[in-house]
């Protein structure tokens, strides 16, 4: 988890010092999305790690399993957004899945 963390941040960094505008607007858009409003963050951060599994985004699913733990998600509220990734997405995810659970893992144990 720390290694891609780190590669996350340093990535982040060289892409927003680019000085692109369209990025950085893109980043602060992505950035707000997920804080409180009429749903709240951890909802938000649940619907972001569906969408995740669904388009099977592995550095994706791993930042969101990040984002649900702070903010409170439990095991079992994992695995029902887990369900629905699968129901949504169908058999294609389930490897996606499998590293999922595995980032779950790592993440609750630290």
């Amino acid at each position: 988890m720390d290694e891609f963390d780190r590669y996350r941040t340093d990535m982040n960094e060289k892409l927003l010092g680019s000085g692109h505008l369209g990025i950085k607007r893109f980043f602060a858009l992505d950035t707000q999305a997920y804080e409180d409003g009429a749903l709240d963050k951890k909802t938000k951060e649940l619907m972001g790690l569906t969408g995740s599994i669904v388009l099977r985004c592995d550095d994706c699913i791993t930042y969101h399993i990040k984002q649900c733990a702070e903010a409170g998600v439990t095991r079992e509220q994992f695995m029902d957004a887990f369900n629905v990734a699968l129901v949504v997405g169908g058999s294609i995810t389930i490897p996606h899945l499998r590293r999922a659970v595995e980032r779950l893992d790592e993440v609750l144990a630290s």
